[in-house]
């Protein structure tokens, strides 16, 4: 699990007696598993605390551990330092960028182990990339293009061809993909 040292608790405690509304810390980590993933600590305040969290008492706060973040969070360090400037927090989290994902793992999760291990390596070759946006109620991947693949002409080829049929052939439950892209911006099209 994640380790907060004794000077991060003793500076978020301070950051936290100058927030009135503050119920404590937040950990999470967005797009976890993934070469983009970025570990947050934020305030948690009144309606932050999800369904699956996993809530901790520490001496002078609690924190609260997003649940789908946690096996991404295996082994991570806050810690703070000061140094001339004042100080600075650092996270530490070495398994936030590696896939865990299996049957059991959140769509989400899923879906982006797939886009950033098998999609996006075969995208690249064109300067292209794809992410998830969201999955929709009704289980539709809303996926947005980047790079070659925004305004290129085979883009919906892309799309039906290889995004959405990888992406059904793996993750059954989904109904489908959708883009929102913009591909009116040719200037960076691969065809």
């Amino acid at each position: 699990m994640i380790t907060i040292t004794e000077s991060a608790q003793d500076y978020l405690a301070e950051l936290l007696a100058k927030q009135e509304d503050a119920l404590g810390v937040r950990v999470f980590i967005n797009q976890p598993g993934t070469p983009r993933a970025e570990t947050c600590i934020a305030y948690c305040r009144e309606g932050d605390v999800q369904d699956g969290d996993e809530e901790r008492e520490l001496t002078r706060f609690k924190v609260w551990y997003e649940g789908r973040s946690l096996p991404f969070l295996e082994d991570a360090l806050v810690d703070y330092a000061k140094d001339r400037m004042g100080g600075q927090l650092t996270i530490k989290a070495p398994n936030a960028k590696m896939p865990r994902v299996n049957d059991d793992s959140p769509v989400e999760d899923r879906i982006n182990y797939v886009l950033y291990n098998e999609v996006n390596p075969a995208l690249a070759a064109h300067g292209g990339e794809v992410s998830l946006v969201e999955v929709t109620e009704d289980q539709f991947a809303v996926l947005q293009f980047g790079g070659g693949c925004q305004g290129c002409s085979a883009v919906d080829m892309t799309l039906k061809g290889g995004v959405e049929k990888t992406l059904l052939e793996q993750i059954p439950q989904l109904a489908g993909v959708r883009d929102i892209t913009d591909h009116t911006d040719t200037s960076q099209a691969y065809y």
